[in-house]
């Protein structure tokens, strides 16, 4: 709702006078939260009503989290623009501890993501990784209540949210690397609607835009989904891009990590990394978690 909101308030000022309206909807993925992602059908379970409001005429454009967004969108709809990003990081919640090595062995860390849980399976085995629901609100919750010591979330959705100060610490990218597209919004629409395309480009921020295509394209080659512990990160200097990313068992006991540093064509950068992280042993993971 913040990011509709957000949304919202961008198309307001950049055309004064625009009527919009936000159509409030609770989606698959928000409704079943007694078991993890993977589980229920992966990261679409958030985005699939959306879309069917969008083809039958009940919305124009939706708003998504674009680490939410499926590799590959359905045929008829395109992405029309992708904002600036706000903190990629993942965020450590804890009312006691501030550095997940700080933790006594056994101690519970939340997470609903293997992305999260493998990397910190891979530092911290000591550690026992459970799986955490819900919304922010509800997370921080089951936090406070004592059923976990520790609980690792997406930064960007605390700040937003106004919830910065409760921020443990700020996890680097070297030690969690971010989910592909993760702090950035994206903007959704039929692939038919001209009029919105050009109504949305203004939004579009290029850099966070090549940066995610990057990532989103890495993941798209390794067939990444919610099954898949993976992340991918990229940042941009100067023209140049450079790209991290790994795939990893859940239990972080396989770990592959690459990256790679080169002028933009980000798609063509996201296949040249994965290509590099299949060559490492990426193939071997990704055959044992399909099986």
């Amino acid at each position: 709702m913040w990011q509709s909101q957000h949304v919202q308030q961008r198309l307001q000022q950049l055309y004064p006078g625009i009527e919009t309206t936000i159509l409030g909807m609770t989606t698959q993925g928000d409704r079943v939260l007694d078991k993890t992602l993977n589980k229920i059908g992966g990261k679409g379970l958030f985005i699939k009503e959306l879309e069917e409001a969008l083809a039958d005429g009940r919305a124009d454009i939706a708003v998504h989290s674009m680490k939410d967004v499926p590799m590959e969108l359905p045929p008829g709809f395109a992405l029309a623009a992708i904002l600036e990003r706000e903190d990629p990081r993942d965020a450590l919640v804890s009312n006691r501890y501030k550095d997940l090595a700080q933790l006594p062995a056994g101690s519970v860390v939340g997470t609903s993501s293997l992305r999260r849980e493998s990397q910190i399976r891979a530092r911290f085995p000591q550690l026992a990784v459970e799986p955490l629901r819900g919304n922010v609100q509800t997370r921080l919750r089951k936090l406070d209540d004592g059923r976990y010591a520790a609980i690792v979330l997406a930064a960007a959705g605390l700040k937003r949210l106004g919830l910065a100060d409760r921020i443990a610490a700020l996890l680097a990218p070297e030690h969690s690397l971010p989910a592909p597209g993760q702090g950035a919004v994206g903007i959704e629409c039929r692939a038919d609607r001209a009029d919105l395309l050009e109504l949305l480009a203004p939004l579009d921020h290029a850099p966070t835009a090549i940066c995610v295509r990057a990532e989103r394209a890495l993941s798209r080659a390794l067939g990444g989904s919610c099954n898949v512990p993976l992340g991918g990160y990229a940042l941009l200097d100067g023209g140049r891009l450079w790209l991290r990313g790994f795939v990893a068992s859940p239990d972080g006991a396989q770990f592959v990590y690459g990256e790679i540093t080169a002028d933009g064509a980000p798609e063509q950068r996201g296949a040249e990394l994965a290509a590099q992280l299949r060559a490492k042993g990426a193939n071997e993971i990704l055959a044992a978690l399909a099986a």
